[in-house]
């Protein structure tokens, strides 16, 4: 059904409806009008990494984790699958009367803000810190989310617009301040393309101020969003975010002002109680009719182009698609391709045929906690780390396993000596009749995450600094001082300091939050079944003394594009059991030709030339020649960067623009040629004016960023050519 069909039926049936009936459905859990045929509707759904809140659902990694795999195509697969399972579900839960809370086809995902600052509690919710990989990422994901049939198969939602990435603490009344260049060249790209590309039928305000305005009534966003974006879909607010308003941002001083200013800029659904003051508002003579019927309509447009009151395709899909062998599949490579490989002097893969005796510690080693992440679902069945290492080796190999230490408190056992950690020498024990020493460190979402979500211990879920938990740190350092082999597995949902393992450590593998299965797929990396293939979504800093105040929102050294100084592990690094580089790049403009017209916003941008491109041309073709000089076949992520040659506007390092995933056997040579855009080419000015300012860039391709930390990791530099348009 097209859209102008779904909002010609959503006004004859609000048509219908009184006025306290059209204000009820601007509710999340929108009451039934029994007289009309409507049944009620709960807006609220999650859906970051699978079905979240309702069961059991097919549990993929942690948002971050699937950044790591630079896999559209893989993304687009998670998203019809993750709509699949929805569907399977609110069909099986609307025959059985069940229209509650989590249980229906708008799905709040995925959350496309930048992860600006490693500190961020919710940053391993997004895909990473680039606007590009970010927004190639989440208009895939909403793509598979809403299908591509006659009805949408669910509807996603991009959030949280916009200019949001904490601190938790303060998000109910924080003021976010940023240039007018950032918003355009850092905060806003993946918004845009989620809504002008992705086509998402939902976009989610965030709770915070954007330059004084509150993000669920501004104008200015409103303006972007609707004005110069052309959405027509519907806008949520974030959950009670419309209450601080009043109670905390101070803008307003009545629940009844408040609704008024969200509704007047587009608010249409409120997550939260403060829309159940709406008649009042319109009693007293503040609130105009028509906004609230506006809002019905539009979200009314939403139901009938989901099917909700006729017969589809998906009302046939079955429950027991959930969890289902090909489902598992796909976890299960998500996984996998989401390792990232750190550091390694040669140790891994394992070959289990010379071990006897393998040390398996840590305090996330055993945890089903660190599988999940946070708005997850439940797996029917998971593997951790330990039971994965377990089951991969069988009984041919003896597993010694300790706790090692407890999360983040003194000791495992509250009575415990507080002055020496109750498990270290369990650990040390299994450590010295072992051949090799594994040990699993990291957080989980009690330590990083929202503001208020499972009792986050430290700063409301965002992070103090970069360090692990002490007591962790002193039990890698114990494993150490053993003088066997020690491979860290870290599972945390953002960069932490991991400077003590990359000088001491063995091999290094920083493996997020990886699902439900995730233990099984990190022995398959471990043991040489498959390659790790990952990249850093993000930059891993060595510590954050360096790094601008948590609070200031400007760009300048912040993320790859703008840091100045060295990272432990820069953006787009990862190794794999191959050796692979890239042996020549190069680049011509791609010319439309004379006779093929191309309307304005037809694509993510406009026509080609709209950023001031010459006439017809439509970006530049890029052609790498890459190798693997290793012996083990692996995946690799070849990644292309540009640098303006001559622009001041241009940010201060290359920046991502084009990248791919592909296939090298050992020994195997190959020709890839990869598309950047005109978008990409252009740079933004102190007014936020994107523009191609100049016709000379340089190019980088190789399987990292072209960096000297990264050539001095892999032993690689990217190649580079020149290139006119």
């Amino acid at each position: 059904m097209d859209r102008k069909k779904a909002r010609e039926l959503a006004e004859e049936l609000v048509g219908k409806m009184t006025l306290e009936e059209k204000a009820s459905q601007l509710r999340y859990d929108s009451p039934a009008i029994e007289r009309l045929g409507i049944p009620a509707y709960n807006w609220w759904n999650e859906s970051l990494h699978g079905v979240a809140r309702a069961g059991v659902a097919t549990m993929f990694p942690q948002a971050i984790g699937m950044a790591a795999a630079f896999d559209p195509d893989m993304m687009q697969e998670i998203g019809d699958v993750t709509a699949e399972e929805g569907r399977a579900k609110y069909n099986m839960q609307s025959r059985r009367g069940d229209r509650d809370i989590y249980k229906g086809l708008t799905f709040w995902a995925p959350n496309v803000n930048i992860f600006r600052d490693p500190r961020w509690g919710r940053g391993h919710e997004t895909y990473g810190e680039d606007p590009y990989l970010t927004s190639r990422l989440g208009v895939r994901f909403i793509e598979g989310m809403q299908g591509d049939g006659e009805y949408m198969k669910t509807a996603a939602c991009a959030k949280h617009f916009a200019v949001h990435s904490g601190p938790e603490a303060e998000r109910h009344f924080f003021n976010a301040v940023a240039s007018k260049k950032d918003m355009e060249e850092t905060y806003l790209p993946a918004f845009e393309a989620c809504v002008k590309e992705g086509k998402a039928e939902a976009v989610m305000g965030a709770y915070n101020r954007t330059n004084g305005e509150v993000c669920c009534g501004s104008p200015a966003l409103q303006e972007i969003l609707r004005g110069k974006w052309r959405f027509q879909g519907h806008f949520v607010s974030d959950c009670w975010a419309v209450r601080d308003f009043h109670e905390n941002h101070k803008i307003t001083k009545t629940p009844e002002e408040s609704v008024v200013l969200a509704l007047e800029n587009g608010t249409d659904v409120n997550c939260g109680c403060t829309y159940q003051k709406v008649m009042n508002a319109v009693e007293q003579g503040i609130l105009d009719e028509k906004y609230i019927t506006e809002s019905a309509i539009r979200l009314f447009t939403t139901r009938y182009l989901l099917g909700m009151f006729t017969q589809t395709e998906y009302d046939k899909i079955p429950y027991t698609v959930v969890e289902c062998k090909e489902h598992l599949a796909l976890e299960d490579r998500a996984a996998r391709e989401s390792f990232v490989l750190l550091k390694n002097n040669g140790i891994l893969p394992l070959d289990k045929s010379k071990l006897h005796d393998v040390a398996v510690v840590g305090p996330n080693a055993d945890s089903r906690v660190a599988l999940k992440g946070n708005y997850h679902g439940d797996a029917s069945r998971y593997t951790t780390v330990l039971e994965g290492i377990q089951d991969y080796l069988g009984e041919d190999v003896h597993v010694h396993y300790s706790e090692g230490c407890h999360l983040f408190k003194d000791n495992v056992e509250a009575l415990a000596d507080p002055v020496m950690c109750d498990r270290l020498a369990e650990a040390q024990e299994c450590a010295e009749l072992s051949d090799v020493v594994i040990v699993v460190l990291g957080l989980d979402e009690t330590l990083e995450g929202e503001e208020g979500d499972t009792g986050n211990r430290y700063a409301s879920g965002d992070k103090n600094n970069l360090e692990l938990p002490f007591q962790q740190l002193e039990l890698l350092r114990g494993m150490l001082a053993t003088g066997k082999p020690v491979i860290l597995i870290n599972m945390t949902g953002s960069a932490v300091n991991l400077r003590t393992a990359e000088d001491h450590a063995a091999a290094i593998l920083q493996a997020w939050y990886p699902g439900g299965r995730g233990g099984k797929n990190v022995a398959a990396v471990l043991f040489g079944e498959t390659s790790p293939s990952g990249k850093l979504p993000v930059t891993f800093y060595e510590h954050d003394k360096d790094l601008p105040d948590f609070k200031d929102y400007s760009m300048k050294g912040r993320t790859y594009r703008y840091y100045e100084g060295k990272p432990l592990y820069p953006f787009g690094y990862g190794l794999t059991y191959g050796d692979c580089l890239a042996g020549s790049v190069s680049a011509e403009k791609i010319v439309r030709p004379v006779d093929e017209k191309v309307e304005a916003g037809e694509t993510a941008f406009g026509s080609s030339d709209d950023f001031g491109a010459p006439y017809g041309m439509d970006g530049l073709k890029v052609t790498v020649k890459v190798r693997n000089d290793g012996k083990a076949a692996t995946q690799e992520v070849l990644q292309v960067y540009v640098k303006e040659e001559d622009d001041a506007n241009d940010v201060t390092n290359a920046h991502l623009s084009a990248f791919q995933r592909i296939d090298l056997a050992a020994g195997e040579e190959k020709e890839v040629v990869l598309t950047v855009r005109p978008h990409e080419l252009a740079s933004v000015d102190e007014n936020g004016d994107r523009r191609i300012r100049t016709d000379r860039f340089k190019i980088y391709a190789g399987f990292s960023q072209p960096d000297a930390r990264s050539k001095e990791l892999t032993g690689h530099a990217c190649a580079e050519c020149e290139a006119r348009i």
